[in-house]
């Protein structure tokens, strides 16, 4: 799979130009909601990177624009770490597991929704894995990679609440806490935390065992 150089090439520019066709359909669609209802176009931006699958769609994108291109530079060389690289696939896999097992049966997209999320919660993080097990360098890998890649995720949960608070809107029913309460909050994130450490935990034995191969 991905034998030579170019074919590698050609499969990291064929999903980096996927991942940003997925967040350009997603962004165009609440900017014509917005328009729509007469609301601000500021506020849809702001809707629009308070999703955690937006944002870490984003971050695929942009490891793989990084790895398409060879224009050197810090922000490419971060970004094509492998503990990055490794923390980002651990991160769209959650958002992929996350949305098939627990909201995928709360709606039925038509049309051009249809494809963004098909783009963004199935395609891309299948794509991103694949040039994970590809392209991403193995064995540097450690266990206290697990912490570091949490504060993300962790992050992400503060803002949602904070924004929650102050606005009273948030984008996942499973962190709602005006109909869920903060308790059952926090049960729904602690489940969703411990499905992040086995995933992270899944990526760090494959790649130890893909460095021995």
């Amino acid at each position: 799979m991905l034998s030579t150089p170019a074919l590698r090439r050609r499969f990291v520019a064929v999903a980096a130009l996927l991942g940003w066709a997925g967040l350009s359909i997603q962004m165009y669609l609440i900017f014509q909601s917005r328009w729509a209802l007469g609301a601000s176009l500021i506020g849809g931006l702001v809707s629009f990177f308070s999703y955690f699958t937006v944002l870490s769609n984003t971050l695929v994108a942009t490891v793989l624009t990084c790895a398409w291109t060879s224009r050197d530079s810090a922000a490419r060389r971060w970004f094509l770490q492998p503990g990055v690289s490794s923390a980002i696939a651990v991160n769209i896999v959650v958002v992929s597991l996350a949305y098939n097992l627990l909201l995928r049966h709360l709606w039925h997209p038509e049309g051009w929704q249809w494809l963004a999320d098909e783009l963004l919660h199935d395609i891309v993080p299948l794509l991103f894995l694949g040039y994970w097990w590809c392209c991403v360098p193995k064995g540097t890998l450690r266990l206290w990679h697990i912490a570091l890649w949490a504060m993300y995720p962790l992050l992400y949960f503060g803002y949602v609440l904070l924004r929650g608070h102050m606005l009273a809107v948030y984008p996942y029913p499973f962190v709602d806490v005006t109909r869920l309460g903060y308790p059952q909050v926090f049960i729904n994130a602690s489940g969703l935390l411990a499905g992040f450490v086995v995933i992270a935990l899944v990526v760090i034995g494959l790649d130890r065992w893909r460095a021995r191969k």
